[in-house]
């Protein structure tokens, strides 16, 4: 009885420490180095992985099974207040096969040789995430494969890819919404933009009608924008504002950029268009934008803007928010004009544009003005929404978690700007609680460590008149 009841307690610990540990590999990725180098709650990796593994050892009788008690019921509590739960792919559940054969095979061992004093955790642990890379390592190789193929049998698509630090998903959807007046058109759906999730877009869900298809490419590495576009190989490609997002992966603002422009890395490639920011020498087919634009003029009510075309100056209007669209519309002109719309076409396109969804999506609601730009998490994105919400005449209420994955200095230019303009900052997430609360001082301020309390908050600390600025958001594992 005794030797079942420690069985039951050996696999409960072990399918629960499983379960933390594919949850976080699916929050960054699938990758190991992310999520021990650079991880946002290593207290996490203590409560669920650490503490639970080492009592598991050190632990007998009537104490082990209150830990393993104590461990599934913290494991439950923590799935509750998680507000990104595992999603339960094919893939986490070939890993959970794997973990469970892989733990059967070690126990029967065990009880065949009689040679364990207790069963192992690690190594089951490490068996089926090793059997996990190299079988989805096989699988992914099969899908890019016929992915490449796909697009080799298609000569006649255009193919357009994009990139940028940040603003990559509104060049995107502008793009899409302008050549739609004119092109067929697909574009990689929500924010995909890394080369699992373009493989699977172009095997299960690129049109076979479509005419332009819109690709828009991320990286968390050097080479990962390499593989995307030796991938599409794209006809056009943009690189939109190069900033210091990520820059905890990267390093240097130089390696960001470099990784950037591997966008050209494409044997057909036409025109490059590339924002000025990226500092790249303009050559035949690589023009640099962003200086072309001029007085960009953007409230509440809209965008609009000059931008100059052949020498010439030309005026174009939209009901987008943001001073920082106009340069996304910028790079959005230039490749319609390349794919032969004309001025007047794309002006009418622009005019009609549709905002994206969370970026500066403006809400009405009980007599308060609602603006979401919680899909917004660049510094200069933000401090532009900041300088659009002082415009308005009645209190400025702001939720943010500040800049993640930036630099101390840029979230303390955040939280001082913020100081200044807004008059309640509602603080979410724990990642840059200290440097906000420390550097917004005349504001009121709450610290919010449990955003499921957000809507009470703003039901309290919220009146009619006020605008209210969802400026970025973070899931808790951040």
């Amino acid at each position: 009885m005794e030797l079942f009841i420690n069985s039951v307690v050996h696999i409960c610990l072990l399918l629960g420490i499983g379960y933390y540990f594919i949850t976080a590999m699916q929050w960054y990725s699938y990758r190991l180095e992310r999520v021990v180098f650079h991880y946002n709650r290593y207290d996490w990796h203590l409560y669920f992985f650490l503490f639970p593994l080492i009592g598991y050892y050190l632990l007998e009788g009537i104490f082990l099974h209150l830990l393993a008690i104590v461990f599934i019921a913290l494991l439950a509590f923590w799935y509750q207040k998680n507000d990104k739960k595992l999603v339960w792919t094919a893939r986490i559940k070939r890993f959970f096969l794997f973990l469970i054969l892989a733990t059967l095979f070690q126990d029967l061992l065990c009880f065949v040789y009689d040679a364990c004093q207790k069963f192992g955790i690690i190594i089951p642990l490490a068996i089926a995430q090793l059997l996990s890379m190299v079988f989805e390592k096989i699988l992914f190789e099969s899908y890019k494969k016929e992915a490449s193929q796909t697009l080799m049998h298609r000569p006649e698509l255009k193919v357009i890819a994009i990139t940028a630090s940040y603003g990559k998903t509104s060049i995107k959807n502008f793009l899409a919404q302008i050549l739609s007046k004119k092109f067929s058109v697909y574009k990689t759906p929500r924010s995909v933009n890394t080369l699992g999730g373009i493989i699977k877009d172009i095997n299960t869900d690129l049109p076979k009608n479509c005419e332009v298809y819109i690709v828009e490419a991320g990286a968390r590495a050097r080479g990962d924008i390499d593989e995307i576009a030796k991938l599409v190989n794209p006809h056009i490609a943009i690189v939109g504002r190069v900033g210091e997002q990520h820059i905890e992966y990267f390093k240097t603002l130089e390696n960001i950029r470099n990784t950037k422009m591997e966008i050209i890395h494409s044997s057909r490639l036409q025109k490059a268009f590339v924002h000025e920011s990226a500092h790249v020498q303009p050559r035949l087919e690589i023009v640099s934008f962003g200086s072309d634009v001029t007085r960009v003029v953007a409230t509440l009510e809209g965008l609009e803007f000059d931008m100059i075309i052949d020498g010439a100056e030309e005026h174009f209007t939209c009901n987008l928010l943001g001073d920082f669209n106009a340069i996304n519309l910028a790079a959005s002109i230039h490749v319609a004009r390349e794919l032969g719309m004309s001025l007047d076409e794309i002006k009418q396109a622009i005019h009609n544009l549709k905002g994206v969804e969370h970026r500066l999506q403006k809400i009405e609601a009980g007599g308060k003005l609602i603006i979401d730009d919680s899909f917004n998490g660049n510094l200069e994105g933000m401090l532009s929404s900041y300088q659009l919400a002082s415009s308005h005449k009645g209190r400025k209420v702001i939720v943010t978690p500040g800049i993640v994955e930036s630099t101390e200095e840029a979230n303390t230019i955040l939280a001082q700007t913020i100081d200044k303009i807004f008059d309640v900052v509602i603080i979410t997430g724990k990642s840059n609680a200290s440097i906000l609360d420390l550097h917004v001082r005349k504001a009121q301020k709450i610290l919010l460590a449990d955003k499921s309390l957000l809507q009470k908050v703003l039901a309290e600390q919220t009146h009619v008149g006020d605008l209210i600025l969802f400026s970025n958001d973070a899931p808790g594992f951040i």
